[in-house]
């Protein structure tokens, strides 16, 4: 198991650096302007595939853990059937949705000039995204989340060749690096999914019968969480894009740097904690969740505590070093967005938790009041301060998010005393 555990933390990792070396192509090849289109392409395609996109692929993870510890095949086999097929249609739609967009994009986004191509180009990506998708969770339902880990730096590192090879020609063909980088992952994750799902006790797909109300609750109210978090992420530069400029949406989004980089190095503890939490809940072991959460929480916030004031203080250093000169007017957004990315960091672990408890409802309250404080404070200090007030706006929003948390947290864990006492 710790083998395992490593495996899928240096996967990850190499993947997170990969990500971020294909990120700072975009930047330093298109600079502002260009990576502001290249993003709000990609952008819109990930907001509206995320937006309508019904995660199933959560239910699978924790229904799937429940039947295969009572050993309930014929559900089990059901479940993955419809959980492939919500998740692939809905992906198809949202495809044809960006694709009957592209043509009215340009009017949409401060008259941005060539936006309708790369978005016909990155119309396939869901698709492609969601077969990647349900082919990982087969292998977490094996437990075999260093291969999930290993094929995250797979693929990242394709992506990274497809817009070295791209970027230099124009925003359309670095998103057409990606798109050819994303169909050979979503084949090879898609094969090796298929093949972890036939080493599951083969059985004839029963009806889910009483599990049938309350996955398609969990479904929805998952999907709903979604649609936030795709909220959260892309409406800060999205809504740059339309009142302000391509620029500000570059300068933006060189600013989330941190945030992404933040992001992953949570990602090796959310998936091993999705997969051994879940499986621990559903076998009785509450109390090794809330152990686990408590460690967690401890060592991010005494990581934060150390590494915060030193980013803070480097960090005009360390936009010149990494995104160039060219963005050096959003260093105070940067500063603004590692705080948030540090808060987020901290509170990584409710996103694994809320499926582990079969709760996705707790996110969909979090991010709900999330996004009410977000929204507001996007449109006006983005409009008036642009990248710096928009960076302001995610901070304040991150911090209301981990309050909200805070309470849910403290409550469930009274609960759950109560109960076992």
């Amino acid at each position: 198991m710790q083998r395992r555990r490593a495996v899928a933390a240096f996967g990850i990792y190499a993947a997170t650096a990969l990500g971020v070396a294909g990120s700072l192509v975009v930047f330093r090849v298109l600079g502002p302007e260009g990576a502001g289109r290249y993003s709000i392409v990609m952008g819109l395609m990930s907001f509206l595939s995320l937006l309508l996109e019904l995660t199933s692929d959560e239910a699978l993870v924790k229904y799937g853990f429940r039947y295969a510890a009572r050993e309930d095949w014929g559900r089990f086999h059901r479940l993955v059937r419809l959980a492939f097929g919500f998740e692939l249609g809905t992906a198809v739609f949202s495809g044809l949705l960006i694709a009957g967009i592209a043509p009215f994009a340009g009017s949409i986004f401060h008259h941005a000039r060539g936006l309708e191509n790369a978005m016909f180009v990155a119309a396939p990506l869901p698709a492609l995204e969601a077969v990647e998708a349900m082919g990982a969770v087969s292998l977490i339902l094996r437990t075999r989340y260093d291969l999930r880990g290993i094929s995250l730096a797979g693929s990242m590192g394709l992506r990274l060749a497809g817009l070295a090879v791209g970027a230099p020609h124009g925003v359309t063909a670095a998103i057409l690096g990606v798109l050819a980088a994303q169909t050979v992952t979503s084949t090879g994750v898609g094969a090796a999914g298929l093949l972890a799902l036939r080493r599951f006790p083969a059985a004839r797909p029963a009806p889910l019968a009483d599990d049938r109300r309350p996955i398609l609750g969990f479904v929805a109210q998952s999907s709903l969480d979604t649609g936030l978090v795709s909220f959260r992420t892309w409406i800060a530069p999205l809504t740059l894009g339309i009142v302000r400029n391509t620029v500000d949406v570059g300068l933006f989004r060189g600013a989330q740097a941190p945030q992404t980089a933040f992001a992953a190095l949570s990602s090796p503890a959310r998936m091993i904690l999705l997969t051994e939490q879940t499986r621990d809940w559903e076998h009785d072991r509450a109390g090794r969740v809330f152990a686990g959460i408590r460690r967690y929480v401890v060592g991010s916030t005494a990581a934060m505590l150390v590494l915060l004031p030193l980013l803070i203080w480097s960090m005009p250093w360390l936009v010149r070093l990494f995104l160039g000169h060219r963005y050096v007017p959003a260093t105070d957004a940067a500063r603004l967005i590692v705080v948030a990315a540090a808060i987020q960091l901290v509170f990584g672990w409710t996103k694994p938790f809320a499926v582990t408890a079969g709760r996705p409802g707790l996110r969909l309250v979090a991010h709900g009041i999330e996004s009410a404080v977000l929204l507001p404070l996007i449109l006006l200090l983005g409009w008036r301060y642009g990248v710096t007030g928009a960076a302001a706006a995610v901070a304040i929003a991150a911090a209301a998010h981990a309050l909200v948390w805070s309470v849910i947290v403290v409550r469930l864990r009274e609960a759950h005393v109560t109960s076992a006492a």
